[in-house]
């Protein structure tokens, strides 16, 4: 098994939702990689995944928006040399009942089931930590054992987005699966591994990086607040519609149209104005509070959180716009973040086109993976790669 690097290496992704991990892949070079396939169950998300490559793969065609159980890999019709993926996470978060028998668990088994039909070099999974304690991922690595992945070897570890450049402290489960035939004619003799992280927690101990390329700290949520306007203008995004995938739906939009607010009632207003940075419920007045939130003093400290300038955000989820679900406040204003600024948390660029509703754009947003995340995992296999045939 040979390397295809004289030519753009083949992609496709599985359970592509709006396409953080595709555009990590495509902003770490330009041309180093081609989109040939994506499936996505989510309509909205598809459509604003077909918005950004379709053109790319060859057309809407090859942009599947439906059940990937009854998706053909045979309709790629090109040599796929990665594939890439997150399959839903409902099942293990442990925002949800962490249901062992949700159905949603069991479809990393048709993420193996596409691996055996098209035969990547790699294939690279991203999930939720809790993954990893998971009955899916114990049938996951016993596969490579005896089972259906047994030509494959797997690496897989948990990384901290903040520590490649994200202002965020996402930690996600990252499995690299290279092919052992690859593995035995790389040079290195070794499958591709984890990158190495180039920024760190400010006066953390531990890995300095190199002689030559020391760790740079996090990157602070500020550096994202900073360029966008404190207050907004408008809770609603342009009239407009598409139809991209043969459904009409609100869009396209781009990032910079995502800075929309919200109709805070006094109460929440009030709310909002007695939490100072870096606070959250505990902070509140008895006349502001809850009985609940009064009654139980311990528990989540994120709950009506304000964000800190100074350092990442914390995970930003599919209800980031909602303070009560967890950290959202803005650090200076007196509001929730936008769906700009979580979109930007999540390192997608200002000229990205989303489709779909609030509601829609903002689960795509908090089910990304963060761009730069992506675009460092994509810089190694591309290393990877073009060792076995240089350019």
């Amino acid at each position: 098994m040979t390397a295809r690097t004289n030519s753009p290496i083949n992609i496709v992704d599985l359970f592509a939702g709006c396409g953080g991990l595709t555009q990590g892949f495509h902003s770490f070079k330009p041309g180093a990689f081609r989109t040939v396939g994506a499936v996505e169950l989510d309509v909205a998300a598809a459509s604003t995944y077909a918005a950004n490559f379709a053109e790319e793969a060859g057309g809407t065609d090859h942009i599947h928006a439906g059940d990937i159980a009854k998706w053909d890999p045979k309709d790629v019709g090109s040599t796929v040399d990665v594939i890439l993926g997150g399959p839903p996470c409902q099942g293990f978060s442990g925002l949800g009942k962490e249901d062992p028998n949700d159905p949603r668990n069991k479809l990393w088994k048709e993420y193996v089931r596409v691996v055996r039909a098209l035969q990547p070099k790699i294939f690279v999974i991203e999930n939720v930590d809790r993954f990893l304690r998971s009955r899916e991922f114990e049938l996951l690595t016993a596969s490579t054992r005896d089972g259906e992945l047994r030509d494959y070897e797997l690496k897989t570890k948990l990384l901290n987005a903040a520590d490649y450049g994200v202002p965020q402290t996402r930690r996600r489960v990252i499995v690299l699966a290279t092919h052992k035939d690859l593995v035995a004619s790389h040079p290195s003799g070794e499958p591709l591994k984890h990158p190495r992280p180039t920024h760190r927690k400010p006066n953390s101990k531990g890995d300095e990086g190199t002689l030559f390329e020391p760790l740079k700290d996090w990157i602070s949520s500020g550096e994202v607040f900073s360029t966008t306007p404190l207050e907004t203008q408008t809770t609603e995004l342009p009239d407009r519609t598409c139809s991209i995938l043969d459904k009409t739906l609100p869009g396209t939009f781009s990032t910079t149209d995502l800075h929309i607010g919200r109709n805070p009632t006094e109460r929440s207003l009030k709310r909002y104005e007695a939490i100072p940075e870096g606070g959250n419920r505990h902070w509140l007045p008895e006349e502001l509070s809850t009985p609940n939130w009064i009654n139980h003093r311990s528990g989540s400290g994120d709950v009506m959180g304000r964000l800190w300038w100074d350092r990442p955000s914390v995970t930003i989820r599919t209800e980031f716009y909602k303070p009560e679900k967890g950290r959202y406040l803005h650090p200076k204003a007196h509001r929730p973040i936008t769906h700009l600024e979580a979109a930007r948390l999540q390192g997608f660029p200002l000229d990205y086109k989303w489709v779909g509703s609030k509601i829609q754009i903002a689960r795509q947003i908090g089910n990304a993976v963060p761009v730069d995340l992506a675009k460092a995992i994509a810089n190694d296999l591309y290393r990877y790669l073009c060792a076995i045939a240089p350019q």
